[in-house]
């Protein structure tokens, strides 16, 4: 079983860059697909981005193209998300996820194992 510890969440002003850990214990983590999520205050859990195991195949949400990237580095047991020019709406706990099928990630169906969230803050 996987297991997944966030880290490198706080407080940043606007146009900022912050990166995102997820540390990942068990030996088959390099064949779980991996993603990024968040959930604002009063809002519900939404999608930012998915890494195929591959490590090649990428999925952002639209609110985050071109800003931010995911990443892995499965010698490490690590995956990131390299967080730039961030606006006060990327304010929310981050969640990093792992599961073995990559099309439950954009929909947030039954994702296998959760982390337990980082929290990001955007001043403006």
């Amino acid at each position: 079983q996987v297991q997944l510890v966030e880290s490198g969440g706080g407080l940043v002003q606007t146009g900022g860059s912050l990166r995102l850990s997820c540390a990942a214990s068990g030996r088959t983590f390099s064949r779980y697909h991996v993603g990024w999520f968040r959930q604002a205050p009063g809002k519900e859990r939404e999608f930012v981005a998915a890494n195929h195991w591959n490590g090649y195949t990428t999925t952002y949400a639209d609110s985050v193209k071109g800003r931010f990237t995911i990443s892995r580095d499965n010698a490490k047991n690590t995956v990131y998300l390299q967080m730039n020019s961030l606006k006060p709406e990327d304010t929310a706990v981050y969640y990093c996820a792992a599961d073995k099928t990559y099309s439950k990630f954009v929909r947030i169906l039954g994702l296998e194992v959760w982390g337990q969230g980082t929290l990001v803050t955007v001043s403006s």
